[in-house]
């Protein structure tokens, strides 16, 4: 009885297998002979109920019906994989003799769009446009700027410090001291860069971003001079009057100190992750160099005096640009950059 029953079931196996359109249809006809609960693993209950010595002989027949339709799944089942195979290589065949369909073209960094802006607008107020270095040593990032190896302001700046003892400068105001050592008073100058901070990264916090220093030192120098060129900056940069305020604030470099913070322009003021759901965004830390940074400068503050600011770039331009998260700016996504 079993024997015919497995001829039967092999044979119509076999057709099923062999004449399957597709992978799923091979699938289907091997869970319906080969599967857990398929037709040869009911047989294989049932041997437990024959004669022991009929027992061998549909035993072996029953791996012999097995074995022949594994085999035939497998080759079905290879053929079918090559196929899709060959199919997606037709489809995805690129000729890389055949020259490339044009340029594409490409388009500035919002950073390099307003950091362009700003050295034409402070270039024509006869201000020159300085570098420094972005690895730099602990006398200029710090002790040439009043901020002492005890100064807590040093707690303050999250360094990412090098085996040799130099640093990764944690903001531009270094350039300040090497420019009054190069070129000495007076001086107008402005240095765009990158800085880097060992910093949790948010929405509005990055561990590389850019600022924009900028110094002025002459005769007589005060605090309306600064707000002047601060104000400049701004409606230069927004097309607009931007809404600003100015509060006492704390830097070792400068005396007096000032933060003027600008009204978030992603939100309007009514709070937001860039912003910290404050309203408003710090942007110009800025006051009159401290006599301390003049001297390290090789000027003597008796006979100068001038203002120095700090501008968060990054931070500048999302608010130029409404973008609600400065990771957008280094992801170098082209979607993204394209938007510019």
């Amino acid at each position: 009885m079993l024997d015919s029953q497995l001829s039967e079931l092999e044979s119509r196996a076999v057709s099923l297998i062999d004449s399957a359109p597709d992978s799923d249809a091979l699938e289907k006809a091997r869970v319906e002979f080969l599967g857990r609960k398929g037709s040869l693993a009911t047989i294989g209950k049932d041997m437990g109920k024959l004669a022991a010595e009929d027992r061998g002989r549909i035993g072996k027949l029953l791996n012999a019906v097995k074995q022949n339709l594994e085999a035939r799944y497998e080759s079905r089942q290879a053929a079918f994989q090559l196929g899709a195979l060959n199919s997606r290589l037709a489809a995805e065949w690129l000729d890389l003799t055949m020259p490339a369909p044009g340029a594409r073209p490409g388009s500035l960094h919002p950073l390099t769009l307003i950091q362009r802006e700003l050295e034409e607008l402070f270039t024509s107020l006869g201000f020159a446009v300085v570098d420094g270095p972005e690895v730099e040593t602990e006398w200029y990032n710090f002790d040439a700027l009043n901020i002492p190896p005890t100064h807590p302001a040093r707690d303050a700046q999250d360094t990412f410090w090098l085996s040799d003892g130099s640093l990764l400068r944690t903001h531009t105001s270094p350039v300040q001291v090497r420019a009054m050592e190069k070129f000495g008073a007076p001086l107008r100058i402005i240095a765009p860069g990158r800085v880097f901070r060992n910093e949790e990264v948010d929405a509005s916090h990055e561990h590389t971003f850019y600022q924009l220093e900028g110094m002025m030192i002459d005769r007589d120098v005060s605090i309306a001079h600064m707000l002047y060129f601060m104000k400049s900056l701004l409606t230069a940069i927004f097309h607009r009057e931007a809404t600003v305020r100015l509060r006492p604030g704390f830097f070792p470099f400068v005396e007096p100190g000032f933060e003027l913070d600008i009204q978030c322009l992603i939100c309007g003021g009514s709070g937001c992750p860039v912003c910290k759901h404050s309203g408003w965004v710090e942007l110009l830390p800025c006051g009159l160099v401290h006599p301390n940074v003049l001297r390290s400068g090789g000027i003597d503050p008796d006979q100068w005096n001038g203002f120095a600011f700090g501008l968060g770039l990054t931070r500048l331009v999302m608010m130029r640009y409404a973008i609600d998260d400065i990771r957008h700016l280094a992801a170098g996504d082209l979607r993204f950059l394209q938007q510019f």
